[in-house]
């Protein structure tokens, strides 16, 4: 028999908010998280503005020695478990730690640790590396430093998938509780790329808007006038679990997860496949796995990151999979990337969390800056103002750079 497996616990940290209540407080009041770069000096840059963290203290999470020997995407993969772990109750003892597991993926890792010790090794030789450089950078260590501080002993990974890192993440969590090869699993996904040659790199792909005179109407995805993502930083982290292990020991249970999908453009690099035949194929899988008909589907956090190409193809694959449904405007659609800008390899997590509080409140946060919709996005897009609605299932996708495709079905818990 299937075990069903439910959402129990979320930790979200973002541009918009440090928890996961401050970011849905300040997303459903359509609030942006971009501003000028503070982490480094940007000026010359073709970019000058980011969707930074603000007044994070990694030392509220970690302690001083240790945390000096992590990288920043690590102190908040800690961040977000911490409030995932508490709004769960979740005690890891003797009893059941081999049956907890972690699953945090990261698209670069330790990217700002890799410029410095670089730095280092050119200005000093290589006697002048740090010895924490390595552990500090690698994407697994946030997986390994959240199993070593709650000691979680059952299975354990880290997804490196571009921009759908994290959605991986925790379908695959999803799938080791299904299963059983464990009951619990920590899953999501975290990323700290507001760095010199990260900004500079996706610049020179004109890959990110250059709104620099605006950034809070930077993000705008759907718009007519949209021209690239903005790189946003942070992590976001859910609690899994099993359904009968979770009624057990009398968890809020605060939605369920039902369904799964993965796919590959096998296209380009960067590119999309047209029709965004890639995404479609997903989200086909995701219902599928769930064993809903689109039709049962009442909200999507888009991907949508405020690309020319981009959002035009998802928009598409979604009238593809969603049919009437879709461009009758039943289906309710948003894209969240327009506050929080675009975490990378952290996006599918945060968004999950989004889609789960989305469930739980029955609202439907905006998309901020949808002021003149593209003639090739026909959907609604709840623009500018947050709706309340009826949503009994959600479906959350990410896309990432080598055409890797995933979604997450999330159902009401009532």
């Amino acid at each position: 028999m299937q075990r069903r497996v439910v959402v129990t616990g979320i930790g979200l940290i973002c541009a918009v908010g440090n928890t996961a209540p401050e970011a849905w407080k300040n997303l459903l009041a359509g609030k942006s998280g971009m501003g000028p770069i503070t982490q480094f000096d940007a000026s010359g840059y073709p970019v000058t503005f980011a969707a930074e963290v603000k007044d994070f203290d990694p030392l509220n999470f970690i302690d001083k020695k240790e945390s000096r020997k992590m990288a920043r995407f690590i102190h908040l993969a800690l961040a977000a478990t911490q409030e995932a772990m508490e709004s769960s109750g979740l005690k890891i003892d003797a009893a059941n730690s081999e049956r907890v597991g972690v699953f945090i993926g990261s698209g670069i890792g330790g990217f700002e640790i890799i410029e410095r010790e670089h730095s280092n090794l050119l200005a000093g030789g290589p006697r002048k590396i740090s010895p924490f450089f390595i552990p500090a950078a690698i994407v697994n260590m946030a997986a390994g430093q959240v199993s070593i501080k709650y000691g979680a002993k059952g299975p354990i990974s880290a997804t490196a998938t571009a921009c759908t890192t994290s959605a991986n993440s925790i379908g695959d969590a999803y799938r080791i509780i299904e299963h059983g090869d464990a009951d619990v699993m920590i899953a999501g996904g975290s990323e700290a790329a507001v760095t010199p040659m990260s900004v500079g790199g996706f610049a020179a792909m004109r890959a990110l808007s250059t709104r620099n005179d605006e950034p809070q109407r930077a993000s705008r995805p759907f718009d007519k006038d949209r021209d690239g993502f903005v790189v946003g930083e942070g992590a976001g982290v859910l609690v899994l679990e099993e359904l009968e292990h979770a009624k057990a020991r009398g968890a809020n249970i605060l939605a369920e997860i039902c369904g799964y999908g993965m796919s590959a453009d096998a296209y380009h690099m960067t590119g999309i496949a047209p029709e965004g035949e890639g995404a479609q194929r997903s989200m086909k899988a995701a219902l599928r796995d769930a064993k809903m008909a689109p039709e049962m589907i009442d909200y999507v956090n888009a991907h949508a990151t405020s690309t020319p190409l981009g959002d035009g193809n998802e928009s598409r694959a979604l009238e593809v999979v969603f049919g009437e449904h879709a461009l009758s405007h039943k289906l309710k659609v948003s894209a969240t990337k327009s506050m929080t800008g675009h975490l990378l390899g952290g996006a599918g997590g945060l968004e999950a969390g989004i889609t789960v509080m989305a469930l739980m409140n029955q609202k439907i946060p905006p998309t901020i800056n949808l002021e003149n919709t593209a003639p090739e996005c026909r959907l609604d897009y709840t623009p500018n103002v947050a709706k309340d609605a009826k949503i009994e299932a959600a479906l959350s996708n990410s896309f990432g750079f080598g055409g890797i495709n995933g979604s997450l079905v999330f159902r009401h818990w009532a």
